[in-house]
């Protein structure tokens, strides 16, 4: 049986893949893998909101603890690098798809997006992402020895070459307090923020983000890993000069991790220097109605059923 589309004509078998959901890209957070029990577990319960989803769970390593371990150890951008090509072999994902990232994977997948977008990503949900860092190192879960030696070696030189080049968390470590030895050291936020020079800065990273169906930007209310936990909606604790004005004002929204509460005041994504000259396409996005500001109840990734399905509803599996 046959059917055209203009003067070809093709097999009925392809109206079925056409009507298919748009594939979905997942890549895990912090401490997880690609193939752990949880993963699979939120794989299949999407696949049951839409039927016939094709799922990809991105990976560093096929082997789950290598790709666990390369959550703590490894260049991020190498790593942005090697899943793109491993995103482009994938034949199902070739028409384009709607990713979500689970904490530091948000803003992995945002780095995709703006340097090679090829497939195509049309809506990017990130739960608990640190869009502009973190200003303190994540807590370890107890007895998670892989953790706590990451974290004992970015508090030993977080700014480091050693450190900039080989530990995760120290790659999107963020601190107010030290600006110009962040700009001067990191190599991978600063430049997906393009906190560089102006000269330096490159267009094609907001062309790209700008491009995006919809990015949605999940906060969780109570979270204590993210510092600030802002920084899901692209916040930052304000330089210490701008935090002493804003107190004296009585402006930000609130302060972030234990060790700041009430010690900082947070600079919303509209305040920030990169949306204001919209330096990533961020502004263009948010102006056209396409930023998702959202936030869910409970600690960083303890994700419910009400917090997670609507989005997935909403912004995973088109058919159009």
């Amino acid at each position: 049986m046959l059917y055209r589309v203009g003067a070809i004509a093709r097999p009925a078998q392809h109206v079925i893949e056409l009507s298919k959901p748009r594939p979905l890209v997942i890549w895990h957070g912090l401490g997880d893998s690609y193939a752990s029990s949880g993963i699979l577990q939120f794989q299949s319960l999407i696949d049951k909101i839409h039927p016939g989803i094709f799922i990809h769970s991105v990976f560093i390593d096929p082997d789950q603890k290598e790709d666990q371990r390369a959550g703590f150890y490894g260049n991020v951008d190498d790593q942005v690098e090697l899943v793109a090509q491993q995103l482009k072999d994938v034949r199902e994902l070739s028409r384009g798809f709607d990713a979500i990232g689970f904490s530091q994977g948000g803003q992995f997948l945002r780095a995709y997006v703006e340097r090679y977008n090829d497939p195509p990503i049309h809506n990017l949900i990130t739960f608990g992402s640190q869009h502009m860092g973190v200003s303190d190192i994540p807590p370890c879960k107890p007895y998670d020895l892989l953790c706590q030696l990451a974290k004992k070696a970015a508090r030993a030189g977080v700014y480091s070459e050693w450190a900039q080049q080989n530990l995760v968390q120290a790659q999107y470590y963020r601190d107010p307090a030290q600006l110009p030895k962040y700009l001067e050291s990191n190599h991978f936020l600063t430049s997906i923020n393009n906190e560089v020079q102006p000269a330096l800065r490159n267009r094609t990273y907001a062309e790209r983000l700008a491009n995006l169906d919809n990015l949605i930007l999940v906060l969780f209310a109570q979270d204590r890993t993210v510092v600030p936990k802002e920084s899901s909606w692209f916040g930052s604790y304000a330089p210490p000069e701008d935090s002493k004005k804003k107190k004296k004002n009585g402006e930000g929204i609130g302060g972030g991790g234990p060790d700041h509460a009430d010690e900082e005041t947070t600079m919303p994504m509209r305040k920030q220097p990169l949306y204001i000259e919209d330096w990533i396409g961020l502004r263009t996005l948010d102006e056209r109605g396409s930023v998702v500001l959202a936030s869910c109840e409970g600690e960083h990734m303890h994700l419910s059923t009400e917090c997670w399905q609507p989005f997935v509803k909403k912004y995973v599996g088109s058919r159009s």
